[in-house]
């Protein structure tokens, strides 16, 4: 009877409401399915306390034990700052905080001399005051992620001041490049006519286009040194492999990001016959930082009082502790990554990312003229594109960029396998395969995972399902 009662007053209700009501109800359905798969993973983190059987030659237990208290407080940050954005979220929706805010741009606007005829002017201000109320509250979660939890596990490599020019840095970036790109983009839609999702779907793409040319170059430099390569033999290597498998390389660039935190990466970039390759100074066991503070500290000279057997043993340890890989497995990870463009992996997400671009602008086309969805969130007079934007993208699509994202998940596993099985068939799978042991450690990857987490989550398959993957490789 209950349900019969409320189904008709769903059905009673005016389409605005529902549409309102569909938003929060999907928005907190899916907190709670991430909240829930969080659990999952966290009761693995609190219950795994020894390393398993089939981890023991690959994991020592202090490794273990550092890795699982890591992600553990990782965890809960990601619980408290999730349930606090969801809180915040629905509280602006309820209260009405996107018409207030659309209305204070207006005022601005005016008093700026820009009365309502220019409403890509009111856009703009709107957007600018949307970012930086955003950047204001989740400032305490990126310092307190930074400041506690980084640097209590050892990664932070930040000062606080620092950490304050890189956000005011990223900020004004961010705006430069926002601002421009979004007016250009609701002019483009204004004068587009009937088809102006085309219009407007060309443009992202030759925006996204050219920021990816010009970011390593021009944007990135802002943030991180880069330098190139040495001559020696990791480069000449590096050169012969790319030579092998016909990837265009141009140069090859050591980025210091020790200087910001000691997790490791590498990554190219480039178009056509144009590529570079950078390697971050944490990921080379010869640049890392770590390694050299360890190598200067007072005690790491060879003692004279002739316990040569406990040197040797300290030594040892010193030894398995290094950051980082050496050339062989540096290759390795290259040779996986140069395994994404070989195969294609890099067109296909191209592709698949500028299908569903165009997709979304088709659609918006096709729901832009509802006014409906305007009312749903406090417009009622008024129909402005911007809003429009941002309720059709970020609201009405929702459930679709949900299946989406994970239909991409499931695709990237894939790939990494794919890239995995190159890196073996340029001969390198016995390095790759300590070369992802050593990135697990030095990054405190916990390699114990829920099954539906990693399923729902990992764009990467779990570590004991690549090394498995690489040992058959091996084997075969």
């Amino acid at each position: 009877m209950a349900t019969l009662l409320l189904g008709d007053l769903w059905a009673e209700a005016p389409l605005e409401n529902r549409i309102f009501c569909s938003v929060l109800l999907f928005s907190w359905a899916v907190y709670l399915w991430e909240a829930f798969l969080a659990w999952r993973q966290r009761t693995v983190y609190r219950t795994t306390t020894h390393v398993p059987l089939e981890l023991g030659p690959i994991m020592d237990s202090e490794t273990f034990e550092k890795a699982r208290l890591y992600q553990l407080d990782k965890s809960a940050f990601s619980f408290w700052s999730g349930l606090y954005s969801e809180i915040e979220g629905t509280v602006i929706l309820l209260c009405g905080g996107i018409p207030f805010l659309w209305s204070v741009s207006g005022k601005i606007s005016n008093w700026a001399g820009f009365g309502p005829e220019y409403e890509i002017v009111q856009s703009l201000v709107f957007l600018l005051l949307a970012t930086l109320f955003s950047a204001v509250t989740g400032f305490p979660w990126s310092l307190y992620n930074t400041f506690v939890i980084e640097e209590k596990h050892g990664f932070n490599q930040q000062t606080l001041g620092f950490f304050l020019k890189d956000a005011v840095k990223k900020f004004i970036v961010t705006q430069c490049i926002l601002l421009p790109v979004t007016s250009l983009l609701l002019y483009i839609i204004k004068i587009g006519g009937d088809y102006f999702f085309i219009y407007a779907w060309l443009f992202t793409l030759v925006v996204s286009l050219v920021l990816v040319i010009i970011y390593a170059d021009y944007i990135a430099p802002l943030f991180d040194k880069f330098i190139p390569l040495p001559d020696g033999e990791l480069k000449q290597q590096i050169e012969a492999m790319a030579k092998n498998i016909d990837f265009p390389l141009t140069k090859v660039y050591i980025v210091e990001g020790s200087k910001r935190s000691s997790h490791s990466n590498a990554y190219f970039y480039g178009f056509f016959k144009n590529k570079r390759i950078v390697l971050f100074d944490t990921l080379l066991e010869d640049y890392s930082t770590h390694n050299k503070e360890h190598s200067d500290e007072p005690g790491s000279e060879t003692p004279v009082d002739g316990r040569k057997e406990e040197d040797t043993e300290a030594k040892a340890k010193t030894k398995n502790k290094k950051q980082g890989c050496k050339n062989e497995e540096v290759l390795a990870v290259l040779g996986h990554e140069l395994g994404h463009w070989k195969l294609g992996h890099t067109v296909k997400n191209v592709i698949i990312s500028q299908m569903n671009s165009f997709l979304c602008f088709f659609l918006f086309a096709v729901l832009i003229g509802r006014k409906e969805l305007f009312a749903a969130f406090g417009f009622c007079d008024t129909q402005p594109t911007l809003i429009g934007l941002l309720i059709i993208f970020q609201f009405i699509f929702s459930p679709y960029n949900e299946v989406l994202s994970f239909c991409l998940t499931v695709l990237s596993r894939r790939f990494e396998f794919q890239a995995d099985a190159f890196a073996k068939d340029l001969g390198k799978a016995k390095d790759l395969y300590s070369a992802l042991i050593k990135l697990n450690k030095d990054n405190l990857g916990f390699p114990v995972s829920d099954w539906l987490f990693s399923t729902w989550h990992y764009s990467h398959p779990p570590l004991l399902e690549r090394l498995q993957a690489l040992k058959e490789l091996k084997q075969d």
